[in-house]
């Protein structure tokens, strides 16, 4: 197992610290959520920064404290703190058509952090490569939840076309960004290994 970055940077672990983390993760993940472009009548889901936040986090926290930033996420914005994209908040915006992305958000936390502490953030092309399984994940979650609303996954008005094709060249992006920035953080530490 290997060190995740939060744990490189912050040497002295309390309850505190990790907690300050994990709201701190959630706040980011939440500023975030607010860089949306809405694609409406075209899809009900928004492009945001959010899967960047969402994945960069897991890899930088870890699984445990990545998911658990994650959890806090939903509860804040289950409890009406206008975290979600285009500032929405509440139950409705969790059970409705976008729900199933931020569900995904905590499997996608954990599993990118589970190879973080693997030592997948150490190289441009195992990053990337952790960030299209978290991209996956979330994808697996938000479009299968989606259908629903939607009548289903093919077609024109499926799932598949409007909660996942749209997203796919910027998710590309966010994903080599990620790749470019991690490895680069643990250049500048000096801990590449």
């Amino acid at each position: 197992m290997h060190p995740v970055l939060a744990e490189a940077l912050i040497k002295r672990r309390t309850v505190v610290v990790d907690l300050s983390l994990i709201i701190g993760g959630s706040l980011f993940i939440a500023a975030m959520a607010q860089l949306s472009i809405s694609l409406l009548p075209f899809s009900p889901v928004p492009i945001t920064g959010q899967t960047f936040a969402v994945l960069l986090v897991g890899m930088a926290f870890g699984s445990r404290r990545g998911a658990l930033t994650l959890l806090a996420y939903l509860a804040e914005g289950a409890a009406g703190l206008p975290v979600f994209a285009e500032a929405r908040s509440g139950m409705a915006t969790i059970l409705g058509p976008t729900g199933g992305y931020i569900v995904g958000f905590i499997a996608a936390a954990w599993v990118v952090g589970k190879l973080a502490e693997r030592g997948f953030d150490r190289s441009f092309f195992q990053t990337l490569g952790a960030m299209v399984v978290g991209n996956a994940i979330i994808y697996l979650f938000g479009v299968a939840w989606l259908s629903r609303f939607v009548g289903g996954f093919v077609g024109d008005s499926g799932a598949l076309a409007l909660g996942m094709d749209p997203f796919l060249r910027g998710d590309a992006v966010k994903a080599v960004l990620a790749a470019l920035l991690l490895p680069s953080a643990w250049k500048l530490l000096g801990k590449n290994n």
